[in-house]
């Protein structure tokens, strides 16, 4: 699955190690990139060549944090095509409601054992890479 792309915005260094453990280890070889903040992603998507297929987004970063990079990712004709997959450790559902209205495409609470978490990306690479028709010339 070559022709998909990932972009991860997440500040936290472990879970960044986690999130690419999980992604080898379902044996997924669509690229990763990452970002650490909702400034870097935008700032990323304003500069790429080729957009990523999906962006998995944690909404708790510095400088930009995720609701914010959301609605403008939403807001720009350019990227809202672009699923996105909001992975945080809230379970507020006013975080969830909010999500959603600003245009996610999905909301995961960030599972607490790396187990949990290897499930939580072999279910979302079925759904999104092998179900869900995703749009490919972004």
């Amino acid at each position: 699955m070559s022709i998909l792309s990932i972009l991860i915005a997440d500040d936290d260094e472990d879970d960044k190690f986690l999130l690419k453990s999980a992604f080898e280890e379902c044996k997924i070889e669509a690229p990763l990139t990452f970002v650490d903040n909702g400034q870097e992603l935008i700032d990323f998507l304003h500069k790429a060549k080729k957009l990523p297929s999906i962006i998995i987004l944690d909404l708790n970063m510095p400088k930009k944090d995720g609701r914010e990079a959301l609605k403008e990712v939403k807001q720009n004709p350019t990227f809202r095509s672009i699923p996105i997959l909001i992975l945080t450790t809230s379970n507020s559902p006013e975080d969830v409601r909010n999500c959603y209205f600003l245009g996610a495409n999905c909301f995961i609470t960030k599972p607490s054992t790396f187990e949990g978490l290897m499930k939580v990306i072999d279910q979302l690479n079925k759904f999104w890479f092998n179900i869900a028709s995703i749009p490919t010339k972004l």
